[in-house]
């Protein structure tokens, strides 16, 4: 598995991360399809292995778009 350092040169965040992997867990746990071919059977290492090739789209959302409300300075 790779580090989270290795990963994060593509996501700016350790936490979107884990979100992105976790979200895309539970996608594969209630039977979508894998976007790869791998060795690991649990939904979690395939996730991590698909946000690690960039196979795994998301979309960052300005925090008064997202939340409803003005970003506080």
């Amino acid at each position: 598995m790779p580090e989270t350092t290795e990963l994060l040169t593509e996501i700016d965040s350790k936490y979107r991360l884990v979100v992105l992997a976790a979200l895309r867990s539970k996608q594969l746990q209630k039977g979508a399809p894998a976007r790869i071919q791998n060795r690991h059977h649990k939904p979690t290492r395939v996730a991590v292995e698909e946000v690690e090739k960039g196979l795994v789209e998301y979309e960052r959302l300005p925090f008064k778009k997202a939340f409803g409300e003005e970003a506080e300075a």
